[in-house]
């Protein structure tokens, strides 16, 4: 058995051929897809978050609304950029959402990605302590949230408040019990992986590693997942870590399927540069179920892991979308033993 769920990045373009035109477009055909998601039997709804760009930005309303509209699938991110995150108010914030899904919340947070503009985070009044760069602040960030989310009481309460206060120092409300295990690092590398490890966070692996060393890109990653879980051992963690890989999945069922990714069929890994370092990308899986099903068990990093998010092209709309998840439920997770 092994979870699937679908990644959107929520772009909106107001081109006449995208089917999302407007940011409202884009949040509202994001709760519909993951409200379709769930009665197809999709097992995760996960959402990018991009500062300043015509996608998906503050996730914590979008997960809230697709919490109340659902009952069952898992609601998380892949990932936020914790350069921007206050993480006290994300506390408040992610307690909330998580306790409107009933404790559906998966959160997936990192360092975070190129950008669309120079050091974002400081127009959000972020900037990285002296001797210090943006990946130490992000961490720093993540270190409060993660300290926070345990629930302890910290901040000193008022002699004379306006609401009667329980004992002791108080905590940031509301809190979720459960979340701090539902928190996932997004690590592009295998140095961060065995960190990610470390934290006692679960592993998020998507599409690219920030190296390469020459090996398929699906081998990399697998060998990522495998330091990842000998570094929780190490650690002594108790609960069992969780594990994602991120996959592009078109199964070519209809003529208009083969119309939007019949030449993905030839797709394969590629190399380039990334932040001043080699990048490696895996390939798309597009083709007709049989061939899918078999270059899919081939895939060690997909074997190694215990969900499989797709990403989809949300501009080709939700009823294309749901199509897609469905074609993947439906064609090839039973007979890869996903189902």
């Amino acid at each position: 058995m092994k979870n699937i769920g679908f990644l959107s990045f929520g772009h909106w373009n107001d081109s006449p051929h995208s089917g999302t035109r407007s940011a409202s477009d884009a949040l509202l055909q994001s709760i519909d897809l993951a409200v379709a998601a769930e009665e197809i039997g999709v097992d995760g709804a996960y959402f990018r978050v991009h500062h300043f760009a015509r996608q998906l930005a503050s996730p914590f309303p979008l997960l809230a609304a697709i919490g109340a509209r659902t009952s069952r699938i898992e609601i998380g991110t892949g990932v936020i950029d914790m350069r921007y995150e206050n993480p006290l108010y994300m506390v408040e914030d992610a307690g909330s959402a998580d306790l409107i899904s009933g404790g559906r919340l998966q959160l997936g947070i990192s360092r975070g990605s190129p950008e669309q503009v120079i050091d974002g985070f400081r127009y959000f009044g972020h900037v990285p302590a002296e001797g210090t760069d943006h990946a130490d602040m992000a961490r720093e960030h993540t270190r409060v949230f993660l300290e926070l989310l345990e629930g302890e009481g910290f901040a000193e309460p008022n002699p004379r408040p306006m609401f009667a206060n329980p004992p002791g120092p108080l905590r940031l409300e509301p809190h979720s019990p459960g979340l701090r295990d539902r928190i996932w690092w997004g690590a592009g590398s295998r140095k961060t992986a065995e960190w990610t490890a470390e934290q006692g966070l679960n592993l998020m692996s998507s599409t690219l590693l920030t190296e390469d060393t020459g090996v398929p890109f699906h081998q990399l990653q697998a060998e990522q997942i495998q330091l990842f879980r000998d570094a929780w051992a190490a650690a002594g963690h108790e609960r069992t870590p969780r594990v994602s890989v991120s996959r592009s999945i078109f199964p070519i069922v209809s003529d208009l399927d083969r119309a939007y990714f019949g030449r993905e069929t030839r797709s394969q890994d590629q190399v380039g540069h990334l932040e001043g370092g080699l990048a490696r990308f895996g390939k798309t899986y597009a083709g007709e179920p049989d061939q899918l099903v078999a270059d899919l068990a081939a895939d060690e990093a997909v074997a190694a892991a215990d969900t499989v998010l797709m990403t989809i092209p949300n501009q080709l709309g939700v009823d294309y979308c749901a199509h897609v998840l469905d074609s993947v439920v439906r064609h090839v997770a039973p007979e890869l033993g996903w189902r």
